[in-house]
């Protein structure tokens, strides 16, 4: 059995975890694909169903749901090409990538079923993702890339 030195074995493993990334970011872009079909799919049986051609509030929110989900996706496949050119994680990004899912669950919110105490936990994690994106803004910039 071959030994490795320290500085062979995590170039080793380095390797691996670079790999595995590009692996996720293919199929991350088939997921994103997916998205786009199952958003397509969506507004065809929307505009099919009768009244032909006319979108409900109820259908607009199931569709505003598919596209903020591609979004969110095309936003952590920007994340993994960014992490693969610079071997960092960006912590300005995956905030706003964050933001981003909150802003679609509120989005797509059914009042009927919801509780109050899961509408004040989702407002608190609102506020605490603004305030924290807000924060990463003032910080200089070589703090926070």
């Amino acid at each position: 059995m071959k030994e490795y030195t320290e500085d062979e074995m995590t170039n080793k493993l380095y390797s691996a975890v670079r790999f595995s990334v590009r692996i996720l970011s293919v199929l991350m872009v088939f997921v994103i694909l997916m998205g786009v079909v199952d958003v397509a799919w969506t507004i065809y049986e929307k505009i099919k169903t009768p009244p032909i051609f006319i979108l409900t509030i109820s259908d607009m929110l199931a569709t505003f749901g598919a596209f903020m989900a591609v979004l969110i996706a095309i936003e952590i496949l920007i994340n993994i090409t960014i992490y693969l050119r610079d071997d960092v994680i960006h912590v300005k990004i995956v905030m706003a990538t964050a933001l981003m899912a909150v802003a679609r669950k509120v989005i797509v919110l059914d009042f009927e079923t919801i509780t109050p105490p899961y509408i004040y936990g989702l407002a608190a994690v609102a506020l605490a993702m603004s305030v924290g994106y807000w924060l990463i803004h003032k910080l200089p910039t070589k703090l926070h890339e």
